[in-house]
């Protein structure tokens, strides 16, 4: 990359920072109580840019080949606290947890390639199941520390981005003939999004074990 160009590239990555500041800022000062909405849309908006901002560096990084991209996105697999582990029978990945779909077309590989990277690395050292006939659950963890009214609808999260890349490594299918897909919330210490995916005999088994967890939705 000629000097120029990574100028120019750094540039545009120095003139969002100030717009993310002065969100930062805006948040700080807004009532929650009073003004949840411009809140929320205020907390939407920082972390967008706060991802734009992330892809652009990683961008950047690439462009000049100072790192090979499978060692960056271990890196951000570990900053975004990405685990996978697994039985015969299930798969479970921990992932941050997952903000409201996009109303606007932004990058959505913040997440999904470092999830990519971290299934690609445990894949090779490990046999994991294909599965045929699964059901994929995803269990949406909020920290129990902040309001409830964090508490989004399924269907306005980003899941199908992380199903697709889930998919590609751990399924035969993910279309409907073949995979059911389950939602449930739960608070905890942190906010996460843990995904479990198993074949279809298994699923009443998970589920008695999530009825029987100590803190859920329904005690609040």
């Amino acid at each position: 990359m000629n000097l120029n160009t990574l100028s120019s590239r750094i540039c545009r990555i120095e003139e969002e920072i100030p717009k993310l500041a002065n969100t930062l800022s805006a948040m700080k000062i807004t009532d929650t109580g009073t003004y949840g909405r411009n809140y929320e849309e205020l907390s939407l908006d920082a972390a967008f840019r706060a991802e734009r901002l992330a892809c652009s560096l990683r961008s950047l990084i690439y462009a000049a080949n100072l790192v090979p991209k499978p060692v960056l996105m271990e890196t951000a697999a570990k900053a975004h606290g990405i685990r996978i582990s697994h039985t015969n029978r299930r798969v479970e990945i921990t992932l941050p947890g997952l903000i409201p779909k996009r109303t606007k077309r932004v990058n959505t590989t913040f997440l999904t390639d470092p999830l990519y990277a971290s299934l690609e690395t445990y894949t090779r050292e490990n046999a994991l199941p294909r599965f045929t006939d699964c059901v994929v659950c995803f269990s949406h963890i909020y920290d129990e520390k902040l309001s409830v009214r964090r508490v989004r609808d399924y269907d306005n999260l980003e899941c199908k981005q992380i199903l697709d890349t889930v998919a590609s490594f751990l399924m035969a299918d993910d279309s409907g003939l073949h995979c059911d897909a389950y939602h449930t919330t739960e608070f905890g210490d942190r906010d996460c999004t843990i995904l479990t995916l198993m074949e279809r005999p298994e699923f009443p088994a998970w589920l008695k074990q999530q009825e029987n967890r100590s803190k859920t939705i329904s005690d609040f």
